[in-house]
């Protein structure tokens, strides 16, 4: 799955195109160290079909990259926060 990223000032995005379908987690940069995940948005279409996961691991591997954490504000990220402990290094619960 192809992800691209995009941010302008302190907003920024992760999006893909599966299927003739657009799903992003949209956040916003609080600070260099500090990212807030504030909305997954994934169409009906891709539902069950693990593009939220995908785009929410690549949020996960952008922040180890990039030496900062995490806020999940947005409730599809916090659930899968939650049900991966692997990513409590970057995600602050």
């Amino acid at each position: 799955m192809d992800i691209t990223s995009a941010e302008t000032g302190s907003k920024g995005r992760y999006s893909t195109i599966v299927e003739g379908h657009e799903a992003e987690v949209t956040y916003s940069r609080a600070s260099p160290q500090l990212v807030i995940v504030d909305h997954t948005g994934v169409p009906d279409a891709l539902r069950g079909k693990g593009v939220g996961q995908a785009l929410a691991v690549h949020a996960v591997e952008e922040a180890r990259k990039g030496g900062w954490k995490i806020m999940p504000l947005c409730p599809f990220f916090r659930a899968q926060a939650m049900r991966h402990k692997e990513w409590h290094d970057v995600v602050n619960l």
